[in-house]
Formats: structure tokens, C-alpha cells, sequence
């Protein structure tokens, strides 16, 4: 058995007849296509697209962020004027 990472499917069938009207009707949210009722795989609207590269761009910055506070301690000041 495999998990459906979304409340909404359509059959790959479906979605091939009128994929924008999938979107639409979707209003948003994401949709598991399905090929012999397991996901293939999912569509999501430009507008989600664009949240989820926003959140993975956070999160690989917070990355950075921890990696950069564990080595503070070898910091060295310098005054905005300097650079």
C-alpha cells in the first residue's frame, strides 16, 4: 500500500484528457495522479510551486545560518566602513 500525499487524485486518464481543468478545479491544492491507483505523480498550481521553492530556499538558508553560528566564536568584527 502507498501513501497519498494530498487529499485530491485524479486517474491519469483524467488528467490527460484536460489537464488545466485539473488544476482548476483543484483550487490550489495539490493532486496525486494516478496510474492503476497508485500516485505517479503530483500537480500543484504555479502559485503553490512558487510557496514550496520559497519554503526549500528557507530551509537550506536556516541550514547555512546553524552551520555558521556553531563557528562564531572564530568571528572576527569588522566595521561596515572597512569593506
Amino acid at each position: 500500500m502507498q501513501r497519498i500525499h494530498s487529499v485530491l487524485s485524479v486517474s491519469i486518464s483524467e488528467f490527460k484528457q484536460n489537464p488545466g481543468k485539473v488544476v482548476e478545479e483543484a483550487g490550489g491544492e495539490p493532486v496525486a495522479v494516478l496510474n492503476h491507483n497508485r500516485p505517479a505523480f503530483y500537480t500543484v498550481s504555479p502559485e503553490l510551486m512558487a510557496e514550496m521553492a520559497e519554503l526549500f530556499d528557507e530551509r537550506q538558508l536556516a541550514t547555512v545560518v546553524e552551520s555558521r553560528l556553531k563557528s562564531v566564536k572564530r568571528a572576527v568584527k569588522v566595521s561596515l566602513d572597512d569593506l
